[in-house]
């Protein structure tokens, strides 16, 4: 999901690296930070230096790599107070690291740079690598919950095959998006619904629509960057750094939000979902195929107006149709601060056209669906 938006720029990334085999992916880490626009300082372990060759680094981060702390006191320079670092991003990080800088040991020049950056309350970000039974041992998970105190962001691993594998670089560079900003967000929490729903017409098939839930999605993770805590509610795969909350019908969707804004209170609804309007009347088993039937559509209630009902905070919505603009008029007056409106052609796409609609203005906004999701935002800050 991740784009090209220059979400970095001019902020200076140090990757520091360690001796995990997941090193080998810090190539293209390096390169997914630099195409947001950061300026990458690449910092590695001798035990990194066994996996990947530091040359490797320094073509991926287009700086020198340091290897060693020498007389230009390196982590002084980068991470010490006034220092011109903006984020330490240790990845991958190995068991040994990790208990490392949380009892404060400095023996290899990433464990120096992170004493320093945590000493001059500088944002760091650490994405764990290691064997599965490595990551469970209690002093790697007590050194863990130590870092969280002290306002280190971990960026979890996901266990497979007995491992606990690094993050992808999408999940990495959010993280990082988000430390290196000045999280306007921060403490709020945000409900956002995303794609499609599913009705079932019979045992084996649905009535749905082509909505890919991009769009929600992406809302959902510019919020995340932007400090908030974010729950989505969905039908596709979970999505990395939010909560998911999984659903298939608008029945469930239903449920789920109102269950949501009840218990506990959110600040934003962002109504992104192609909730659907009609639910058929299902038969049991498989309809035979090859003959001609007739489905009886049963209208369901809007998500939306028993939110409006039943929420406090700021509510965005979106409205697609050729009459959408004209049909925003009729949100706005019923409570909704914003809405999206925009074409049909727009479902489904990497890219659209929208018109945010609030009482004050409407202001037309179109290109990568990223780019939308920023605009939202820029707009209810």
């Amino acid at each position: 999901m991740s784009g090209n938006m220059q979400t970095l720029k001019g902020k200076k990334i140090v990757l520091a690296v360690t001796g995990s085999i997941a090193a080998v992916e810090d190539i293209k880490l390096a390169r997914a930070l630099r195409r947001k626009g950061a300026e990458v300082y690449g910092v590695m372990s001798s035990a990194a230096c066994g996996i990947i060759n530091p040359d490797a680094l320094t073509y991926a981060c287009d700086n020198e790599t340091i290897t060693k702390i020498s007389g230009m006191i390196e982590h002084v320079k980068f991470c010490g107070i006034g220092g011109l670092g903006d984020v330490l991003l240790i990845a991958p990080a190995t068991a040994n690291t990790i208990c490392k800088i949380a009892g404060g040991i400095d023996d290899t020049p990433v464990t120096t740079f992170a004493t320093t950056a945590i000493g001059r309350g500088m944002p760091v970000v650490i994405a764990p690598a290691m064997h599965e039974s490595m990551y469970r041992h209690p002093a790697v998970t007590e050194s863990i919950e130590k870092l969280k105190r002290w306002g280190i962001v971990f960026v979890d691993p996901y266990l497979s095959e007995n491992k606990a594998k690094f993050a992808s670089n999408d999940e990495i560079v959010a993280a990082v998006e988000r430390e290196a900003g000045d999280k306007p967000l921060f403490g709020k929490k945000v409900l956002v619904t995303a794609g499609p729903c599913r009705e079932k017409i019979d045992d084996v098939r649905i009535m749905t629509s082509r909505s890919s839930g991009r769009m929600g999605v992406l809302t959902a993770l510019e919020a995340y960057r932007l400090g908030a805590f974010v729950t989505l509610v969905h039908s596709g795969d979970d999505v990395p750094l939010v909560e998911n909350i999984k659903t298939e019908s608008a029945e469930d969707m239903r449920e789920a939000v109102l269950f949501a804004i009840k218990s506990q209170r959110y600040d934003y609804y962002i109504s992104a979902a192609a909730v659907s309007d009609y639910k058929p009347d299902a038969s049991d088993g498989k309809i035979p195929s090859g003959e001609e039937i007739c489905i009886k559509l049963n209208p369901l209630p809007k998500i939306l107006d028993e939110v409006l009902l039943n929420f406090s905070g700021i509510v965005v919505a979106f409205k697609l149709g050729e009459d959408s603009v004209l049909k925003a008029e009729d949100m706005l007056n019923r409570g909704v601060f914003m809405v999206a409106a925009n074409a049909p052609e727009t479902m489904g796409a990497k890219t659209g056209k929208y018109i945010l609609c609030t009482k004050a203005e409407k202001t037309e906004i179109s290109g990568d669906k990223e780019e939308v999701a920023k605009a939202i935002w820029m707009k209810l800050l």
